[in-house]
């Protein structure tokens, strides 16, 4: 070292850090041979906290401010080098910054698709992506479990082992939920929060906190995808019919604009005579009146299906009967009002004189002959 590094090194005596990488967490103040000047000013602005490392030790951490490095402010570190007042020599020891403002826009997402069962469709795989926010809350235990002594820690360095931490603990909030997957649009805002409290505590031990994540998509695989829009698809078209007929007219008016088109030609002959035959019903003082064209009488219905019945008796079913067969059985005494009588669509078997169509049989029988004749 030349002397004049040894002077530089004597009457420099102010230590700050100015950040204009947006992305650095940690900076070590380098000095020659780490000697830092009793009495020196350390300068310590918002959004930074700077801590000491004496020895390998922790010896104190300083919050926003200007701070003289004396023993009135220093205890930790007077007591590790046995100070008194009259003791004006350098120090050996490190100075870390650490960055305590918020690191935003740091993006996160599922490397592979998470499997979960939805209570409508079954098991299903779903991505999701988003975004969160981290800040360094204790710069002491950062520094301690996180940095160690490397003299510039960024949020690269880190950043990978929280998407992993973040990607974990969005599954299982997820399949415990038990939310279906096409609400999970609604959700995604109470889903954010429920990570990021399951976070807390993991990035506690960091010394880090995580103020905001958000989940910006929630998706399906493209095969799925594509079901729910063809589903939806049909619940927009509604009148499958109408449908056809206006796809067939899209279809027909394209390829009547497509020139040299055997199909457009056809079809453009028969769009101009079905303009022709418009015309010609409508002349240049309004509509000419129409013949009017004959009335084809409508088919007949067909003749309704005459009822069979089956009859049981006697622990023995026959049949089928048509009712004028039921009608001569009752004439000879075959069937009875109390005999069972079944037909289909009837409700089990029935008595003759409970259904309304054999009641009448039993009405219509000739009295018994006069005695004597």
């Amino acid at each position: 070292m030349g002397i004049f590094d040894f002077l530089s090194g004597e009457f420099i005596d102010v230590i700050h850090w100015v950040d204009d990488t947006r992305d650095t967490m940690v900076w070590r103040f380098e000095r020659e041979a780490h000697e830092i000047k009793y009495g020196a000013k350390l300068t310590v602005r918002e959004g930074q906290a700077a801590v000491f490392i004496h020895e390998g030790q922790l010896a104190d951490v300083f919050t926003p401010g200007l701070y003289m490095l004396e023993t009135n402010n220093m205890p930790i570190l007077t007591t590790l080098q046995h100070w008194d007042h009259g003791f004006k020599s350098p120090f050996k020891s490190e100075i870390y910054y650490v960055n305590t403002t918020r690191f935003n826009d740091l993006k996160w997402g599922t490397k592979n698709p998470i499997i979960l069962r939805d209570p409508e469709f079954g098991p299903v795989r779903i991505r999701a992506f988003g975004t969160y926010s981290v800040k360094v809350t204790d710069p002491a235990k950062f520094l301690t479990e996180i940095v160690g002594t490397d003299g510039e820690f960024t949020m690269d360095e880190i950043s990978y082992q929280i998407r992993n931490i973040i990607v974990q603990e969005f599954s299982r909030v997820v399949a415990a939920s038990r939310i279906p997957v096409l609400d999970m649009a609604a959700n995604t805002r109470d889903l954010g929060k429920l990570v990021a409290a399951e976070i807390s505590g993991t990035l506690e031990s960091y010394g880090i906190s995580m103020p905001e994540l958000y989940i910006e998509n929630i998706s399906l695989p493209p095969a799925v995808e594509e079901v729910l829009d063809k589903r939806t698809s049909m619940g927009i078209v509604g009148d499958l019919g109408k449908f056809t007929q206006f796809s067939a007219a899209e279809a027909m008016t394209a390829a009547a604009k497509t020139p040299g088109s055997d199909m457009g030609s056809g079809i453009g002959m028969g769009m101009g005579m079905a303009m022709a035959q418009q015309m010609a019903q409508s002349g240049p003082w309004g509509a000419i009146p129409q013949q009017p064209t004959a009335t084809i009488a409508p088919p007949p219905p067909p003749p309704p299906v005459e009822k069979v019945w089956h009859v049981t008796s006697s622990g023995e079913t026959t049949g089928p009967f048509s009712k004028a067969s039921l009608g001569r059985m009752v004439t000879e005494g075959n069937l009875k009002r109390e005999t069972y009588v079944w037909t289909a669509g009837q409700d089990g078997w029935l008595k003759a004189e409970d259904i309304g169509e054999l009641a009448q049989l039993f009405t219509v029988m000739p009295p018994p002959p006069p005695p004597g004749s």
